[in-house]
């Protein structure tokens, strides 16, 4: 059950008619989202082919990513890490520090061509063990890392990555719950797809599709998830969306909440924060909170990309057509 919490917007009727239609959009992203149960399953299945790219118990790990990847990289940092695997750190490849010891680097990319991945890859090649998680096995990652995994059946056509990033975290949060290593309330991944199932079905709230602003919110490995949802939201809507891990929220971010604005929660809510929100006038979601009928943080992060999907098509925008991006950021001529 959702948790809306105060003021409904007026909207147009143009809009209230768009978001009933906005459940069968014939987008290409719309399609790709909609198959990430099916894609989550298949990621889980390939394990044993994949688990020779994947960090070992005890080793010390830096998980590298630029955009979408750099946040999964976030959440399943801690995931291994609380999970007892090993500890973790996560970066953007451009920000990769030098110098800093790990037993192995495992590095994130869709398109198998982002530079500054592909940059760090031959900087650490010979000096430490590297892996990758791409959807392409024709592109030269192939060569710059160690180990690969595949998943090409989880590849898009689609600039905005939905289903690769989350069947990523899906084979991630797979081989952790095979080592025994899913931390204490992370649901199995089984249960993740069936609550992705219902994840992808049913009405988007008017209210939340007719806001004006949103603020993402995460606790432990859903911060990730949170500055995911808010890059969505950028990316395919232009929409204004800021991400905060969850107890920040009350020093400051909370001064932009209010009527006609949302307040998304992944995982469980701080104490009292759901009050703070109606005080002010926001619009809290929170279904993947805990409560007996709610989604897992990941099933929740599909319905954040229906949403994304849903106040484009709201603004006239083409969510397969995002302004001013590319599918893979290739600088320089380098590939």
């Amino acid at each position: 059950m959702s948790i809306f919490t105060h003021t409904t917007p007026r909207l147009p009727r143009f809009l209230k008619e768009h978001i009933a239609l906005s459940a069968i959009s014939s987008s290409r992203t719309s399609a790709e989202i909609a198959s990430q149960p099916a894609a989550w399953r298949q990621a889980a299945s390939s394990l044993p082919q994949h688990a020779h790219a994947l960090p070992r118990r005890g080793e010390r790990v830096a998980v590298v990513g630029c955009g979408t990847s750099w946040f999964m990289a976030q959440s399943y940092a801690v995931l291994r890490e609380t999970g007892g695997h090993g500890e973790t750190d996560a970066f953007a490849a451009s920000e990769f520090p030098a110098g800093r010891h790990y037993d192995r680097v495992l590095t994130v990319t869709r398109s198998g061509t982002t530079t500054e991945v592909l940059d760090l890859l031959h900087r650490l090649k010979g000096t430490v063990a590297t892996g990758a998680v791409t959807a392409d096995p024709d592109t030269p990652v192939m060569r710059a890392a160690d180990a690969v995994a595949v998943l090409d059946f989880a590849d898009e056509e689609s600039v905005v990555q939905t289903r690769f990033a989350t069947a990523n975290l899906a084979l991630l949060r797979a081989h952790l719950e095979a080592e025994d290593a899913l931390p204490a309330g992370v649901l199995p991944l089984d249960a993740a797809v069936r609550d992705a199932e219902r994840a992808v079905d049913g009405p988007l709230d008017a209210a939340v599709v007719g806001a004006e602003q949103f603020t993402f919110l995460g606790t432990g490995w859903t911060c990730g998830l949170a500055l995911e949802a808010a890059l969505k939201m950028r990316e395919a809507a232009g929409a204004w969306t800021e991400a905060y891990p969850a107890m920040e929220y009350r020093h400051g971010p909370i001064s932009i909440t209010g009527p006609g604005r949302v307040t998304w929660a992944f995982g469980r809510l701080p104490e009292g924060l759901d009050d703070d929100v109606a005080r002010v006038g926001g619009t809290l979601v929170a279904d993947s909170a805990g409560e007996p009928a709610g989604l897992d943080p990941l099933a929740d992060l599909i319905r954040a990309q229906r949403l994304a999907v849903a106040c484009a098509e709201a603004r006239g925008y083409d969510p397969d057509r995002p302004r001013n991006l590319t599918r893979s950021v290739v600088l320089d001529g380098r590939a």
